[in-house]
């Protein structure tokens, strides 16, 4: 398949669990994400709250900071995220102010997501799919956790 006709958002969700691959194999929990700008990748990120020791490493946090950079600019409205997990709050707060124009995700986070709060925390532009190549992303977080058991 020509690399033109396979940027759909099952191709970048696939780079997003590449992500949560590595984040796996460092023993942190598997969340992946990728920032995306005009069918390019700028950044890629996973989990590294264990070996940042920061609980706000996050997948999404570090992917919109390398992102911004990447852009010389704080508001990412022009982007879409990839991410393996949905947001936290404190992710979707980030995603807010970032100004982010679409997200994608994955697996739905039923305990800790930020869609559970009931309030609609992204931008109000801000664009929202989930359940992008769900089942493989629910599945590597499952195992992980079963893992750890």
């Amino acid at each position: 398949m020509l690399e033109s006709l396979a940027k759909t958002d099952e191709y970048f969700m696939r780079a997003a669990l590449k992500q949560a691959e590595l984040a796996f194999s460092a023993d942190e929990v598997p969340v992946g994400a990728v920032v995306v700008w005009r069918d390019r990748i700028l950044s890629r990120a996973c989990n590294y709250t264990e070996k940042l020791v920061d609980v706000t490493a996050h997948a999404e946090m570090q992917a919109i900071t390398a992102a911004s950079q990447a852009l010389g600019g704080k508001y990412l409205n022009d982007c879409t995220l990839y991410v393996t997990l949905e947001p936290c709050v404190m992710c979707a707060g980030a995603l807010f102010w970032a100004q982010i124009g679409k997200v994608v995700y994955g697996a739905s986070d039923p305990k800790r997501g930020y869609s559970r709060v009931g309030v609609n925390l992204l931008h109000p532009k801000t664009e929202v799919v989930g359940g992008v190549l769900a089942e493989q992303c629910t599945g590597l977080i499952k195992e992980f956790f079963q893992r750890k058991r």
